[in-house]
């Protein structure tokens, strides 16, 4: 073997480093969530978590998804319960107006993930492309707080300038 194996990135012909960004960004929401579910929230820290409720794996009561027929943003603050984390989805169960609520999200149909105590943000953006059928996934760097106050990660602070 004359070098590290290559195996998983994709080098057909170049590295996708957007699909591998969004990788790592799910895993690194897949470990926080993770975490929550074993041990609560930490401090002040709550998320709000926007995701695509068209997604086909999105398990959602029929009434919020006709209520939110393409996004909805839940919150982990105050009073969630049954937060269980899988490689793929995490499922939990919320409260609606003093009805409770389980549903399942995959990490790939979340938009964005917030956790304003510590202005910490992930924006997702997709978009597809006209010329082919492929979706091509962007990571947006952006100085624009999201609605909750919060800041987007920007690529910019590692670049060496």
């Amino acid at each position: 073997m004359v070098g590290p194996s290559r195996k998983g990135i994709g080098m057909s012909r170049s590295i996708d480093y957007g699909t591998l960004m969004h990788r790592a960004m799910r895993g690194l929401i897949q470990t926080v969530l993770t975490d929550v579910a074993a041990h609560g929230l930490p401090g002040a820290h709550h998320f709000f978590i926007t995701f695509d409720t068209t997604h086909p794996d999105v398990e959602l009561a029929d009434w919020l998804r006709e209520r939110y027929p393409s996004e909805m943003t839940v919150v982990l603050q105050h009073w969630f319960e049954n937060l269980s984390v899988t490689d793929d989805h995490f499922g939990v169960t919320l409260n609606f107006g003093n009805q409770p609520e389980p549903m399942v999200i995959p990490f790939d149909a979340i938009r964005t993930f917030v956790d304003p105590s510590v202005e910490f943000g992930l924006r997702f953006e997709s978009q597809t492309v006209e010329d082919d059928d492929e979706e091509d996934e962007d990571i947006e760097v952006t100085d624009d707080a999201p609605r909750q106050d919060a800041q987007i990660v920007s690529l910019d602070q590692f670049r060496k300038h």
